[in-house]
C-alpha cells in the first residue's frame, strides 16, 4: 500500500516540469490524474473479484507490472494520449494493490477488522511521506523522466517481491473464540450484496461523508488563498512553513493517523457508534471552518479535524461490509463499496458552483449537512437494518444484541 501511494500523492510534483517541457497545459495534464483516480476506484470491484477467485498473489503481481509500466510510459509520453493511457495503466496497478490489501486484511483478522483495515489504509495515506522529498530532488537535478523511470521500476520491483509471499487467508483459530463485534455467519456474493437495500444505505452514507473530505482535499488551497493567508509563515514545533504547506502536512498526518485509530475504536464500541461520533465530528469541523476559519491558526485546527474524522470511512466501512456480508467475498464486496469514493468525487464540481454563487460558506454548509445526516443515519437507519439482516442470516441473538450496544464479548462467549 505504501509503495503505490506515490501514484496519487507525488503526482503533483511532476505537473509543472512536464508542462514546461511539452507545453500541454496543466489542465490537460491533470486530466491524466482524474483518469487515474477513476480507474483506481471503479475497477477495484473487478480486482477484488479476482482476489476472491484466484487469491492475492497473482493480482498483486499484475498490479506491480502495471505500476512500473505506467510510470515508465509517463516518462516517455510524447503526446497527451500516451499520458492518458499511462494513467489508466497506473490506476489499474494501484487498484490491484489497494483492493487486494484491504480485502486480504479483512479476511486475515476477522476479530479485528476495523484495526486491520485502518492500518492497511494508513499505508496508502502515509506511504509517500518517505519518498516525496527524494522524488522532488531527483526531478530538480535529473529531470522528471529519470524520476518516473527510477521510482516506477523501484516501486514495481518491491511490490512484486512482496506479492510472492502473499497467500490466501485462513481463519485464525482464536478468531472463532473471540468476536468483539456482530458478524454474519453467511457469505454473500457481490451480486447478492448489491441487491440488498442495506448495501445502498451504506453506499449513500459513504458518499455523504466522503464528499466533505474530498471537497476539503480539492479546495483547501483555493480557500486559504481566498482568505488571504496561504503564504503566511507559520511556526509549529520550531518549524516555519507557509500556512498552506503546514496545513496540508497536518491534514495528511491526521488522515493517516485516524484510520487505525477509528478502526480500533469501532472494534471496541461498535461500527455504528463510531460512525455516529466521527461523522458528526466531521460536520462540526466543517462548520468550524465556516465560522472560525478566517483566523489562520483556527483554519489549521479545523482543517486538521476535518481530516481526522473523515479518515474513518476507510477503515470502518470495509470492516462493516465484511461483518455484514461475510469474509469469503470481502475483497470484491469492499471494493464495490469503495466505488462510493469515486461517486463522491463527482460531487466536487457542485462545490465549485456553490462557491461561485454563495461563497465558501455555502460549500461548508452543504458538506457539513450531509456528513451529519450520515451520522444520524448510522444510528437511526443502518444499525437496526444491520441487526435485522444479521439475525436473519443466523447470527446468535445474544451476541448480536451485546455487540450493537458496544460491549466486548468475553473470551468464554
Amino acid at each position: 500500500m505504501g509503495l503505490v501511494a506515490n501514484l496519487q500523492y507525488a503526482w503533483t510534483l511532476f505537473v509543472v516540469p512536464m508542462d514546461s517541457k511539452h507545453h500541454w497545459g496543466q489542465a490537460a495534464i491533470q486530466l491524466a490524474f482524474s483518469l487515474f483516480i477513476v480507474t483506481e476506484t471503479w475497477l477495484v470491484p473487478v480486482e477484488g473479484w479476482l482476489v476472491d477467485r484466484f487469491g492475492p498473489r497473482p493480482v498483486v503481481m499484475g498490479g506491480a507490472c502495471c505500476v512500473a509500466l505506467g510510470w515508465m510510459l509517463d516518462a516517455w509520453a510524447p503526446v497527451l494520449p500516451v499520458l492518458y493511457v499511462a494513467a489508466v495503466i497506473s490506476g489499474i496497478g494501484a487498484g490491484c494493490v489497494y483492493g487486494t490489501c484491504v480485502g486480504t486484511a479483512l479476511k486475515w483478522f476477522p476479530d479485528r477488522r476495523g484495526l486491520a483495515a485502518g492500518m492497511t489504509a494508513a499505508g496508502f495515506g502515509a506511504g509517500a511521506a518517505l519518498t516525496v522529498i527524494p522524488i522532488a530532488r531527483m526531478i530538480q537535478h535529473s529531470g522528471y523522466e529519470t524520476a518516473f523511470v527510477f521510482f516506477g521500476l523501484l516501486q514495481g520491483v518491491c511490490i512484486m517481491a512482496f506479492a510472492l509471499v502473499m497467500v490466501r487467508p485462513k481463519l485464525p483459530a482464536h478468531a472463532a473464540r473471540v468476536q468483539r463485534v456482530v458478524a454474519t455467519k453467511t457469505d454473500y456474493t457481490t451480486r447478492q450484496m448489491v441487491r440488498a437495500p442495506l448495501f445502498w444505505v451504506m453506499y449513500a452514507m459513504f458518499v455523504c461523508v466522503a464528499t466533505g473530505g474530498i471537497i476539503a482535499t480539492a479546495q483547501i488551497g483555493p480557500i486559504a488563498k481566498s482568505y488571504g493567508f496561504a503564504s503566511m509563515p507559520v511556526t509549529f514545533m520550531s518549524m516555519t512553513l507557509p500556512l498552506l504547506t503546514m496545513t496540508l502536512s497536518i491534514n495528511n498526518l491526521c488522515n493517516g493517523f485516524t484510520r487505525p485509530l477509528c478502526g480500533l475504536i469501532s472494534d471496541r464500541i461498535g461500527r455504528e457508534n463510531t460512525m455516529f461520533m466521527t461523522f458528526l465530528g466531521e460536520g462540526l469541523a466543517l462548520l468550524g471552518l465556516r465560522y472560525f476559519g478566517h483566523d489562520p491558526y483556527l483554519f489549521i485546527l479545523f482543517s486538521g479535524l476535518v481530516f481526522l474524522f473523515y479518515g474513518d470511512i476507510f477503515s470502518n466501512f470495509p470492516a462493516t461490509c465484511a461483518d455484514t456480508f461475510g469474509a469469503r467475498y470481502a475483497a470484491g464486496n469492499a471494493g464495490t463499496l469503495y466505488t462510493a469514493k469515486g461517486t463522491a468525487a463527482l460531487l466536487v464540481p457542485i462545490a465549485t458552483l456553490l462557491a461561485l454563487h454563495g461563497g465558501w460558506n455555502m460549500v461548508f454548509d452543504f458538506a457539513a449537512c450531509i456528513a451529519m445526516m450520515a451520522g444520524v443515519c448510522a444510528k437511526v437507519v443502518l444499525q437496526p437494518m444491520r441487526r435485522r439482516w444479521i439475525l436473519q442470516s443466523g447470527a446468535p441473538a445474544k451476541r448480536t444484541e451485546r455487540a450493537f450496544v458496544g460491549e466486548p464479548l468475553g473470551s468464554g462467549e
